[in-house]
């Protein structure tokens, strides 16, 4: 069964969309949880989609690598793509780190975590999404600017 339709040249664009939306909502659902008050369930639910965009975004790691070497890089792209890359191996670990000390911090406690606790998490988690934009940022010239995986080859 292939997973990648016909228009698709992989699928890299089809699973980096899925972690930079779960990322971004687990962020706005962080600083809101924090904003209403340190919102249990809103905090809750923002791990949880820190811990699924977090996968989602091993999973645009690994297939972005892979489709690298699938299609047609021109020359001039070739420095954006090592950019790309060291952007994406940043974010990646990043977000592996900050969410296992979210789990960590957040689930272990067996009290709510004082005030500055959460808003430092927020904060943290806003600096995942200035690096998810760094790196969507370098992955929108490849196709945007040089025409990388528009064409099948």
């Amino acid at each position: 069964m292939n997973l990648v339709p016909d228009w698709a040249p992989n699928i890299h664009p089809l699973v980096v969309h899925f972690s930079i939306a779960l990322l971004v909502t687990a962020a706005a659902m962080d600083v809101a949880g924090w904003v209403l008050r340190c919102n249990r369930p809103l905090r809750r639910l923002a791990t949880v989609l820190y811990v699924l965009g977090a996968a989602a975004a091993v999973a645009a790691y690994i297939t972005g690598r892979e489709a690298s070497q699938a299609v047609w890089l021109p020359g001039m792209a070739q420095a954006i793509v090592k950019a790309h890359w060291d952007w994406a191996f940043r974010t990646v670990w990043f977000l592996g780190v900050m969410t296992s000390v979210r789990l960590v911090v957040l689930w272990t406690l067996r009290r709510d975590p004082r005030p500055v606790v959460v808003a430092a998490l927020a904060l943290v988690g806003l600096v995942g999404v200035v690096l998810i934009a760094e790196t969507a940022d370098r992955g929108g010239r490849l196709v945007y600017q040089h025409g990388v995986g528009t064409a099948r080859e």
